[in-house]
């Protein structure tokens, strides 16, 4: 990048649900101030003109489920200085990644008139297990302060302040009476990183997991806790396996519960 010239910025998707692209159109006002920092080179959910590369700035939605996007991936990476997954899709394979523990063909062949015509690998994987990933912004979808928190660090040249703590420290800092303990409501926050505000359990719902494994936790205990309050072991392996059930935390969880 020549002096003066504004970074660049890019936004690619590949299998996911457009959400967390949405999520950065919903940013408004903020999304005018960043618009008018960088150049927006290639966003094809918000503008007609697309550039080609080299990137500054990459931000990647979805999972990889097939042999074209393998390829698309890794020149995407190239074409990029820093590349950035967002979302539950790109950083752990999605809810589509429950096909990794089943046979995918049996799917196609009770979903579609034409199973042949499908052309699709075995596993959603996420973007890390392709390409290096300089650094990987979680949430189903993903949350739009730290989205704005993640672009500003970038453009300024400074580490991305995004929380790494689990949902149960934001239930405290709210002054939110811990739902498990005084209702025996099953709960994932104890495992699951901050992203959300604590949201569910506000509301006397547990925790769903929506943002992934948090820095420390100990999946292990937490699932011999929810067996306690009543639910089988496969209720706990089937509730890791969710948005984020192929991070490798919660799917080693999962997979310990299963059996």
């Amino acid at each position: 990048m020549s002096e003066g010239q504004k970074p660049r910025l890019a936004v690619f998707k590949f299998a996911s649900c457009d959400g967390c692209q949405l999520t950065l159109l919903d940013c408004e006002d903020d999304l005018l101030a960043i618009a008018g920092a960088v150049e927006i080179a290639y966003f094809v959910e918000a503008r007609r003109r697309m550039l080609d590369g080299p990137y500054d700035v990459t931000l990647v939605e979805g999972s990889i489920t097939t042999d074209e996007e393998v390829e698309r991936i890794k020149e995407v990476r190239r074409q990029s200085r820093f590349l950035i997954s967002i979302g539950a899709c790109a950083t752990a394979g999605g809810i589509q990644a429950l096909r990794n523990w089943a046979d995918v063909s049996e799917y196609t062949q009770l979903v579609y008139a034409t199973p042949d015509f499908i052309s699709t690998l075995a596993e959603s994987r996420p973007i890390s297990d392709y390409v290096p990933v300089d650094f990987e912004l979680r949430g189903c979808p993903i949350n739009k302060g730290q989205l704005i928190e993640l672009i500003t660090a970038l453009l300024i040249g400074r580490q991305p302040r995004v929380p790494a703590h689990s949902v149960c420290l934001d239930c405290k800092r709210q002054g939110t009476v811990c739902i498990m303990v005084a209702q025996g409501i099953p709960c994932l926050g104890p495992a699951t990183q901050s992203g959300c505000g604590a949201l569910c359990p506000a509301y006397n719902r547990g925790c769903y997991g929506c943002f992934g494994p948090a820095e420390t936790l100990n999946p292990a205990s937490l699932g011999q806790q929810l067996i306690t309050l009543g639910w089988k072991e496969a209720d706990v392996s089937r509730a890791f396996r969710s948005f984020n059930g192929y991070a490798p935390a919660f799917r080693e969880a999962s997979e310990q519960f299963e059996k």
